[in-house]
């Protein structure tokens, strides 16, 4: 899948298979991609979905044989939400098609092809996320233009709206300042009547370049005429702008000059002399603005010096700043004519380069490289060699966006530093692929000299109890000790999964769990590990064995271990995943099911898993406090656990608020940073 998202996708299926919409959801959670569910069979039950979960994606298969797609479509219409009604089908045919879109679907599904299914329902909820996203900007547009309104007529400086040359507004400011009475005198007449005989040449070349497109310059400097005709010496500034709809200008007369070089001053960083942070994104929104309207061979670089904070530990923070100024030096030297740099952060660069294409934007940056990394940088007694981590993206109609373009940027400058640094990534989705594959050729290395010089790291968090249990619980949490610092697993596990690595990885946590569970049985302090399986290990017949001599070996008297996986993947595997629980069970062991409750009915796996613990799904946590139908989610799934007596356990708890409710719907652990940050396993 080409995309993943952060936010929940509510999903409501209307098919008559529960095990079917099962499969979807499993589907989509082993993607990554966070699932709310519910199912509906008649228009009753559709319409109380629809109050209650408000649903995003619908999923109509139109074998039920129940509801008729376009009774389905009447309903969703009725209810008055933005939504994406998708068609499941097994296979299809010109016909069926035409008769699927014209009964009311937005999209085609193929049940049989995992990957076409997965790539309709995030690009539907892309879209549906970008119509209200378009409708929330529209709402906060016309509030700005409502107050824009209002500021215009209270502001003291002379502005009017121009277009075509012609006023079509103007503020009582510039009505005094021209010597008119009211608008009506204005209303047709031409701009540059208020312009005195020696500026207007100039000022009619100017209206022409602006109303073809071109950028507002510096302001212009000019005799301005009265109605009287008598005059006065005038700034004069433009910007593009919308007036009930209609492009225009907005032309502001100002009386008395401010001085450009305060303002220039304003907007240096007083360390590096960049632009700062304010300024250069006013840059960046520019260059956005222009690359909607086509402008081509833009693209923003991000750059970071290595290893700063080991840099600025060893200078001394009194050099720090000294460093920092002659390393934007260094780039500043290399900018060419239209480029641009300020200060983003607090050591990172960033860098706008214009009129470049491909293999210009790579000659720039080995010339800046170079520029760095091949001089020496004096620091008083010290002198000292910098490298530098360059991440980028270019720029297009597709990525114009301010947010998105820093993200992407962001995210290839921390690819560039995750591979040892003094290295480049630039986000080109011609080039992606490619890069995807060089990376993930890397990281697999990486992985597996990990394995051989134990360059994993442990962390532990603990789960709180709320109903006074005895000893210490606590969450494995793993790490890489990568080049650049330490990496989170859902960075490396998806490489470590896809070349059957993460067995060993695996092995190689239970076996340091165990090694740490024997150093506190000193303590005397029951200590309960919960650790992590993936399911390549569910399905290794040599894990269990092994794992039974370790912990003979051991002969732990207070140390347990829980071994937990999520729900997804052992609904996608749940025969080999019960003949493993089964069996770990004869050996002592606990087990626990992770993301429990993402399911549509996740109490009836239980039938076939004997689960000691249950780990409520995440997605109930986000804003605990505000969300009532969560509340009694939650509340349901600890009243169904106690009468199977399974204990509940709450993660990513993040509030007094979240922990008050949780103890009030009878759970009996949390856990979240809110309550302890991880630890390192000492």
């Amino acid at each position: 899948m080409p995309t993943k998202t952060d936010q929940v996708i509510k999903i409501l299926f209307i098919e008559k298979s529960v095990e079917d919409a099962e499969q979807i959801i499993s589907l989509l959670r082993n993607s990554g991609i966070a699932v709310r569910p519910a199912r509906a069979t008649s228009a009753e039950q559709i319409t109380a979905a629809l109050d209650e979960l408000g649903p995003d994606i619908v999923l109509f298969d139109p074998a039920i044989g129940t509801l008729e797609l376009r009774e389905v479509s009447r309903l969703l219409d009725a209810h008055g939400r933005d939504l994406s009604l998708i068609a499941l089908v097994g296979q299809v045919d010109n016909t069926t098609i035409t008769e699927l879109f014209v009964g009311g679907a937005r999209s085609v599904a193929l049940r049989p092809q995992p990957k076409q299914l997965m790539a309709v329902i995030q690009r539907e909820f892309d879209a549906l996320n970008a119509r209200r996203q378009l409708r929330r900007l529209e709402a906060a547009l016309r509030e700005s233009e409502r107050r824009c309104d209002a500021l215009l007529d209270s502001s003291t400086d002379a502005i009017a709206y121009v277009h075509e040359g012609m006023h079509v507004r103007a503020n009582q400011a510039y009505l005094d300042t021209f010597g008119y009475t009211e608008f009506d005198d204005l209303l047709g007449l031409p701009v540059l009547d208020m312009i005195g005989p020696s500026d207007a040449e100039e000022f009619k070349v100017t209206l022409k370049g602006l109303s073809r497109g071109e950028k507002p310059n510096a302001p212009i400097e000019l005799q301005a005429r009265r109605a009287d005709a008598s005059s006065f010496k005038a700034s004069v500034e433009f910007a593009h702008a919308m007036f009930e709809g209609e492009p225009c200008l907005q032309v502001v007369f100002r009386r008395q000059k401010i001085d450009a070089n305060v303002i220039e001053q304003l907007q240096r960083d007083p360390v590096t002399g960049l632009f700062n942070r304010a300024r250069m994104l006013e840059c960046i929104d520019q260059a956005v603005a222009a690359a909607t309207q086509g402008t081509k061979g833009q693209s923003l670089l991000l750059i970071e010096p290595d290893n700063w904070q080991s840099i600025v530990a060893g200078i001394g923070l009194a050099k720090a700043d000294e460093l920092l100024a002659a390393f934007a030096n260094r780039v500043e030297g290399v900018l060419g004519a239209h480029d641009t740099a300020g200060l983003l952060a607090e050591h990172t660069v960033g860098v706008l380069l214009h009129t470049r294409n491909d293999e210009g934007i790579k000659t720039w940056i080995a010339s800046l490289q170079q520029a760095i990394a091949g001089g020496i940088f004096d620091l008083g007694s010290r002198s000292i060699t910098v490298t530098a981590s360059i991440g980028g993206s270019m720029m297009g109609e597709k990525n114009a966006n301010t947010e998105l373009l820093l993200n992407q940027a962001s995210q290839a400058l921390r690819n560039a530093q995750s591979q040892g640094g003094n290295r480049i990534d630039l986000h080109d989705p011609a080039a992606r692929e490619k890069a995807d594959e060089e990376r993930e050729r890397y990281w697999l290395g990486v992985l597996k000299q990990a394995l051989i010089q134990n360059d994993f790291v442990l962390y532990h968090q603990q789960s709180i109890s709320l109903q006074d249990a005895e000893g210490e619980f606590s969450e494995i949490l793993l790490r890489l000790n990568g080049p650049q610092g330490e990496v989170l697993p859902g960075f490396f596990m998806p490489i470590a999964e896809k070349h059957n690595l993460t067995p060993a990885i695996d092995r190689w946590v239970l076996n340091q769990a165990i090694e740490h569970l024997k150093t506190r049985e000193r303590s005397g302090t029951q200590t309960t590990f919960f650790v992590k399986l993936t399911s390549g290990s569910l399905e290794d017949t040599e894990l269990l064995p092994w794992l039974g001599e370790r912990l003979k070996r051991a002969a732990l008297t207070n140390g347990k271990l829980v071994l937990e996986t999520t729900e997804s993947k052992v609904v996608t595997a749940l025969r080999p995943a019960q003949e493993f629980i089964n069996s770990w069970k004869k050996l002592g062991g606990q087990f626990a099911l992770e993301q429990f409750g993402s399911g549509l009915n996740s109490f009836q796996l239980l039938n076939h898993i004997d689960a000691d613990f249950l780990k409520i799904d995440r997605s109930y946590m986000a804003d605990l406090p505000q969300q009532q139908e969560s509340q009694k989610k939650v509340a349901e799934i600890c009243r169904q656990a106690r009468e199977l007596k399974k204990q509940t356990i709450a993660e990513w708890v993040e509030d007094a608020a979240s922990t008050s409710l949780l103890f009030a719907c009878g759970v009996d652990f949390v856990q979240g940073n809110f309550l302890q940050e991880p630890q390192r396993l000492m």
